[in-house]
């Protein structure tokens, strides 16, 4: 079906990139601010003006950088780590003391963001190979590593890769997310296109065996030449080998859900959300087999969700005529309630006996299951079959006010 593709991305990642670019502004005001407040200790204050003013220009310029997955490339993470070691290892050449008294280094919990950039972006085991990079550079700037230098290391270390094991997580969960969409719309388009066959071609091919058989002669061979075909095309159906909406996913930024829309785009779109009267469309089954009954005021339905509803009513009628005779009698009744529209079908035919239903739709006889049940649920509704032996069938549709889904917006 030709028209245009509307995506849809969705990825847990995108709020901790979002995060990581408020971190790294945040902790290099914070690194600023401690080299500030202790610069009189420093024996070399140029070098920490000339690293911290370096720091700002670096963290500014890269931050579209770290807005996404896709952007934050290896080579910039590369570079990123290494403005951070540098940093660490600067620092005693800025104050001579550091190596002495468990003060911060010039970037300071920066160089976390920088780590984190990492798990971010490959996950549990990037995260362990650039905070141990860290851990190493800042045991080389003490000289000795400390009970404060050891706590800090295996901090950054834990968290790191608890992040990174997360972010593969959540990428697993969205391949599984992505691969359930995908078995969804499959599914409901598989099952839109069986109604449609359902209500069209297998109710055409079923009424050419019929008359065929009674005609006798060369029409019952061709009714048993259209029984053949119903058989194979209710296999077919019921096998799921007919054309489906495609869905795919882009593991780096999340699930892809590709949804196909009509030619007409927006305006098709707005079509479907339009409200009409119900009754227009079940005012043309009336007649002297059909008895209908409706408000008096318009009872108001989306556009597409009125007519599959209407569907689902004519193939309830189908079934009347088929499985309770040409003479049966049959009631359609309309109800419009607060939050609710309910449709009635019922007829005086011989019923159905206990278990027809599930026979039937395992011998892939899918009309009560696709074509009413199925149109109802994909509106969000219910529809309930009520049947005694002799004294005839009812069937109760009911769908609410605001759907679930634009049901025809696919036709």
């Amino acid at each position: 079906m030709a028209g245009r593709e509307r995506v849809v991305r969705m990825s847990v990642e995108q709020p901790l990139w979002r995060a990581l670019t408020a971190y790294r502004v945040l902790t290099l005001v914070y690194a600023a601010l401690l080299a500030g407040f202790g610069r009189a200790t420093f024996e070399r204050p140029w070098v920490a003006v000339a690293f911290l003013a370096f720091l700002a220009l670096w963290t500014l310029a890269t931050l579209p950088r770290v807005a996404n997955a896709a952007s934050c490339t290896k080579r910039f993470l590369g570079l990123d780590l290494v403005v951070a070691l540098t940093g660490i290892l600067l620092t005693p050449l800025a104050d001579l003391d550091a190596q002495h008294i468990d003060g911060p280094t010039l970037p300071s919990i920066w160089t976390a963001g920088s780590v984190l950039a990492f798990a971010l972006k490959g996950g549990w085991r990037w995260a362990a190979f650039a905070s141990t990079l860290v851990a190493a550079a800042n045991i080389v700037e003490r000289g000795e590593p400390s009970e404060d230098t050891f706590h800090n290391v295996l901090l950054v270390w834990v968290a790191s890769i608890a992040i990174g094991y997360v972010v593969e997580v959540a990428r697993a969960s969205e391949r599984t997310l992505a691969r359930a969409l995908e078995i969804e719309a499959a599914t409901r388009e598989r099952e839109r296109l069986a109604r449609d066959i359902h209500d069209s071609v297998l109710q055409v091919l079923a009424m050419v065996q019929r008359r065929g058989t009674a005609l006798g002669g060369e029409a019952a061979e061709l009714g048993r030449m259209a029984g053949e075909q119903e058989i194979a095309l209710r296999t077919l159906v019921s096998s799921g080998l007919v054309p489906t909406t495609r869905v795919s996913e882009d593991s780096a930024e999340g699930a892809v859900v590709r949804v196909v829309a009509g030619e007409s785009g927006q305006d098709e779109e707005d079509a479907e959300d339009a409200e009409c009267d119900l009754r227009t469309l079940l005012a043309v089954h009336a007649g002297s087999r059909v008895s209908f009954a409706e408000p008096g005021a318009p009872v108001l339905l989306p556009a597409g969700a009125a007519r599959e509803l209407a569907a689902a009513v004519s193939a309830a009628l189908d079934n009347v005529q088929v499985h309770a005779g040409t003479d049966a009698q049959a009631w359609i009744l309309v109800e419009d309630e607060p939050d609710a529209v309910i449709v009635t079908v019922r007829d005086d035919g011989p019923g159905i006996p206990e278990g027809r239903l599930d026979q039937a739709e395992g011998e892939g006889r899918l009309g009560v299951a696709l074509s009413i049940r199925g149109r109802l649920r994909d509106l969000g509704g219910t529809a309930e079959l009520i049947s005694v032996p002799g004294q005839g069938t009812e069937v109760e549709l009911k769908v609410p006010k605001v759907s679930r889904g634009k049901a025809g917006s696919a036709r």
